[in-house]
């Protein structure tokens, strides 16, 4: 028997008991090392998964501690207790004999004793995911002991610890470290775990060869030493990772073992005479501990002293506070789970966010390069058939021309739709805020959609508030886009119907307005159903819709995307065969004075290009034929430069009339190439040709020295316009 023990003691130590078995905790197992090795025969019989044997060699353990008065055996011989039911998963047993042990640390100075303790608080944190917490603790364990078995137990804990947090070099460390253990008691067992470990690891990583390999090492280890539970993994790691690998006979074989490993281990037999055992060692140490504190108590009634009296009053007191205490500890338990999971979770949201700006970003850059690399060809395409629609083709060619110019256009404002929406994306587009009169932006749409209402027999109907400002302060070219792609939109399912701009004074305030706009037609409609995703990209409502009525199902999804730019929202009303409304107001400073708009603007006809000498900046063969082409169309000749140093030269020892400068080349780029001619040359117009890619910023163009930007592939009237307003300002030569 153990020798008597303060009263008080007893008793607040008994009451924590009581308070520590509602709880239950799920931990690992772990063999302990003392002198003289006790627990040898009770470490076999656990690793054999033989839990009745284990736990009569522990029982008498423990009897000889307690006759032995030998509290650091006993010590030991709780947590073997606990460490055996954390491995059958009975909790409540695990907590009893863990806490039990945690009693008695508070009596005896046993640090090997609190490195265990702590060792399987560590194991705990990780067992409830608080990965942190737990490499601290183990760190601690560290600091406390040299037992080299217990730190071979931490190597596994730690690997185990890396391996979820998908530190796989640190995890592979340890585990490699435990497969050349030079451990005297553990030595295979701990290898087997290693192995284990090592084939979990690979198969994270995909490797699943080297994953069945150390598998296979795993098993080896187990069946030689018939290690039942590492068999028993073994063979469920293995039949999976042949069934990944597409070796069914392979997975069917262990899976085979797996049942009569189970057959030969877990019979009904056996299990009742294991669970037996299990319930009277727990009985008798419940009914010892009971009788212990009923002698006590009788002690204590047949005492008429006062001071045993101050003493249970002491001692009721002494619980009291024990109780706030555990119950402080238990909240700060879960304060810092809390913190931990939080942590934890922090972790893989900034893993999980950065993996989705790189995923963006290579999208972005994906679709920029394709998008640029495309208007190359394109520009070959419409500028060839430009040139051959105006060298007069017999009749039964032009049909071919203008449908191969028609796919040409349609790819381009394709191209120019990705190139919108990743810019957007990108937050690359910022609104502009110069001031523009709203008639001319919304007029000028129109008209450049009459030939598309024609062709649908559909009346274009403006309708604009005479109360709204002439001249207004905001961005005319994204206003022009958003009602591009409306009107167009509308246009495209509208057949002998009337489609109606509106544009009303909403709001007027002494320096601001807001305007309501809507987009009328009396075209298909639109279901409530394809409502709710028409705005997303590529998108047209159908299949159907999408081969009868063409598109790319891109154009609601850039209005969407350019409103957003002025903190402003799409809306629509539709039905099916009545027709839709799409309709947004928008904010816009008001101008205090403005000009009378000027309504003369020259046309290509206007300009006189005879005998004018320009440089053409460009690397590619077939661009530089097309462009010499349409220059000498126009009676002007050019010299041909294939890069940015030849133009510099060029540009030193000839003069021109301008210079058509391509952006993107070999070398130098163009703009670098316009930096150096402005640095001698001020004067000549420089012109910038470019296939505009998501990177580029015409602001850009512009610091650099050019005159003007035209995108390639351009239209031929865009062009020449572009080198007649550059090369004689707004006076037109036509008479001269």
């Amino acid at each position: 028997m153990i020798k008597a023990i303060d009263p008080i003691k007893k008793l607040t130590t008994f009451l924590l008991i009581g308070l520590f078995l509602l709880q239950g905790i799920s931990l690992q197992a772990l063999t302990l090392q003392v002198s003289n090795d006790p627990f040898k025969e009770a470490r076999n019989f656990i690793h054999h998964d033989n839990k009745e044997e284990a736990l009569k060699a522990l029982q008498e353990l423990a009897n000889s501690a307690e006759q032995e008065d030998n509290m650091q055996l006993l010590l030991d011989t709780y947590h073997q207790f606990s460490l055996l039911y954390l491995e059958l998963e009975d909790l409540e047993t695990t907590l009893f004999y863990w806490d039990r042990a945690g009693v008695l640390l508070k009596t005896t100075e046993y640090p090997y004793g609190d490195a265990v303790h702590k060792y399987i608080n560590a194991v705990l944190l990780y067992r409830s995911d608080n990965n942190f917490q737990a490499m601290r603790e183990l760190n601690e364990v560290k600091r406390l002991t040299n037992d080299k078995n217990l730190l071979n137990h931490i190597l596994l804990a730690e690997a185990d610890i890396y391996l979820k947090l998908d530190k796989f070099e640190d995890a592979k460390t340890n585990y490699n470290a435990l497969l050349v253990n030079s451990d005297n008691l553990e030595r295979s067992f701990l290898a087997t775990k290693a192995n284990l470990g090592l084939a979990r690891l690979h198969k994270k990583l995909e490797d699943l060869e080297s994953a069945q390999k150390h598998g296979e090492a795993a098993m080896e280890i187990a069946l030689k030493n018939q290690y039942f539970r590492e068999i028993d993994r073994a063979s469920r790691f293995l039949a999976k990772t042949y069934e990944e690998l597409g070796d069914y006979a392979s997975a069917l074989k262990f899976n085979k073992k797996i049942l009569n490993l189970r057959d030969s281990i877990y019979n009904l037999n056996r299990l009742e005479a294991q669970n037996k055992k299990a319930n009277q060692i727990k009985f008798d140490q419940f009914a010892k501990t009971l009788e212990d504190l009923e002698g006590k108590n009788e002690e204590l009634s047949a005492s008429a002293n006062r001071s045993e009296i101050t003493a249970i009053l002491t001692s009721a007191f002494l619980t009291i506070i024990s109780i706030l205490a555990v119950s402080l500890y238990r909240n700060n338990q879960i304060k810092l789970k809390t913190n931990d999971l939080l942590q934890t979770k922090n972790s893989e949201l900034e893993i999980a966010r950065d993996a989705a700006v790189t995923a963006m970003e290579a999208k972005m850059n994906f679709l920029s390069t394709v998008t640029h690399e495309l208007r190359t060809p394109l520009y070959a395409v419409t500028g060839l058939t430009h040139l051959l629609l105006e060298e007069n083709p017999a009749e039964h060619q032009k049909e071919h021309l203008k449908s191969l110019k028609f796919s040409g256009d349609y790819l381009l404002n394709f191209i120019n739709d990705i190139l919108q929406i990743n810019k957007i994306d990108a937050e690359k587009l910022e609104p502009l805020n110069i001031d523009f009169k709203l008639t001319k932006v919304i007029n000028d749409v129109i008209d450049s959609l009459q030939q598309n209402a024609k062709d649908s027999k559909t009346s274009l109907v403006v309708n604009i508030d005479k109360n709204i400002p002439p001249t207004l302060l905001g961005d005319p070219l994204k206003l022009s886009q958003i009602f591009m792609n409306l009107v167009g939109n509308a246009l495209k399912f509208t057949k002998n119907g009337t489609v109606t701009v509106i544009a009303k004074l909403k709001e007027h305030t002494a320096d601001q307005v807001t305007i309501y706009f809507a987009v009328s037609d009396t075209g298909i409609g639109i279901s409530e159903e394809q409502q709710k995703n028409i705005f997303d990209s590529f998108e047209q409502g159908s299949i159907q819709i999408n081969r009868e009525y063409g598109g790319t199902g891109l154009g609601l999804t850039i209005v969407k995307s350019l409103l957003g730019l002025f903190d402003s929202k799409i809306n629509l009303n539709s039905a099916v065969g009545e027709g839709s409304t799409f309709f947004f107001d928008l904010n816009f400073k008001v101008k205090e004075t403005y000009e009378e708009e000027l309504t003369f603007e020259p046309s290509v006809d206007d300009y006189n290009f005879e005998g004018l000498h320009v440089l053409v900046v460009e690397d590619n063969k077939i661009n530089q034929v097309i462009t010499k082409k349409m220059l000498n169309k126009k009676g002007i000749t050019c010299d041909i430069a294939n890069n940015g140093n030849e133009a510099i030269d060029a540009a030193k020892a000839n003069e021109y009339a301008v210079i058509l400068m391509d952006i993107h080349m070999p070398g130098i780029s163009g703009t670098e190439a316009t930096k150096q001619i402005r640095k001698f040359n001020t004067q000549i117009p420089i012109i910038a040709l470019t296939a505009i890619s998501m990177e580029d910023s015409l602001d850009e163009f512009f610091e650099a020295g050019c005159n003007a930007v035209v995108t390639k592939p351009f239209k031929p009237e865009v062009f020449y316009t572009k080198i007649g307003e550059n090369v004689f300002g707004s006076q037109t030569t036509s008479n001269s």
